[in-house]
């Protein structure tokens, strides 16, 4: 699985080392955390920085972007398989992605921040609990 990272994400060969001496688990979540960063700037970076581009500008430019996000999703879900289940999986990420998007919308977009993230991440909570009970 981590030759597939190398193949995909070229690093040096101690950062490499770095990743893979990490537990899987910390492995899943650093890569899911990198992707969501890229996905999060793919999907919404155009609204402040090409805001007033024609939306095809802005498309092209988010799916550069979104090439950089599936570069370390990608070999992510692969590690990440090694150890949960699919819907574990998909948990962890959407918790990932709520813990990126909440500061880039207020730091980032300016957004107001609302007592809805807090519901929201909440809700989460007991989505992890649910899918991991059995775990």
């Amino acid at each position: 699985m981590l030759i597939t990272i190398r193949a995909i994400v070229p690093m040096g060969r101690h950062a490499m080392n770095t990743l893979q001496s990490l537990p899987v688990p910390l492995q899943t979540v650093l890569l899911l955390v990198g992707s969501n960063v890229f996905m999060t700037f793919a999907w919404y970076g155009h609204l402040k920085n090409l805001a007033t581009s024609p939306w095809y500008v802005a498309a092209l430019a988010s799916w550069g972007i979104a090439l950089f996000e599936y570069l370390l999703q990608v070999p992510a879900n692969r590690i990440g398989f090694t150890r949960f289940d699919v819907g574990q999986l998909k948990i962890i990420q959407e918790v990932i992605t709520l813990s990126v998007f909440v500061p880039f919308a207020v730091f980032y977009l300016g957004q107001p921040l609302k007592w809805d993230y807090l519901w929201a991440g909440l809700c989460m909570v007991g989505a992890v609990y649910f899918i991991f009970r059995g775990a």
